[in-house]
């Protein structure tokens, strides 16, 4: 797969966030409805990447500055048809790197307990519990993770 940084409001990206809003919808019962402004993507304030097999989209994910040198994990996904393949893992390992190259500390995610498979990867990838933060906070389902920056793996 190759990874390329794209724009919030690129076409291969905005096709996957309508696909992502409406697994959200299926898995939630409602789209994300946390804010993300297409600014908070790029820097100075963040990055948005498209992982691409043969010629063809196959995975995307971005990360936003928060406070305290921490870097939120954003719109990570894979669609249906191409998960598998390790791409979720290897987008993962890139936001990782850019944000700790910008001078994160730690990665951030909220995620929610419907989501197993979110949450295996995180986990498997090392992510642990944090302090709950962001526009899900007072939520009992919501599950929020972090793992230190930059990783030495």
């Amino acid at each position: 797969m190759h990874i390329v940084q794209r724009a919030y409001d690129h076409l291969d990206v905005t096709a996957f966030v309508e696909r992502l809003q409406a697994e959200y919808t299926r898995i939630y019962g409602a789209p994300d409805e946390s804010p993300a402004d297409a600014a908070q993507f790029s820097p100075p304030s963040g990055g948005f990447c498209v992982g691409y097999e043969g010629g063809t989209a196959v995975a995307m994910g971005g990360w936003r500055r928060r406070d305290g040198g921490r870097a939120e994990l954003k719109r990570m996904y894979v669609p249906d048809e191409h998960r598998g393949n390790g791409y979720s893992r290897a987008i993962l390992t890139w936001l990782e790197n850019a944000a700790a190259a910008d001078g994160a500390v730690e990665m951030v995610l909220e995620t929610n307990q419907r989501h197993p498979a979110a949450l295996a990867l995180y986990r498997s990838a090392g992510y642990t519990e944090v302090e709950p933060f962001g526009y899900y906070a007072d939520d009992p389902l919501t599950v929020y993770l972090g793992v230190p920056l930059p990783r030495r793996v």
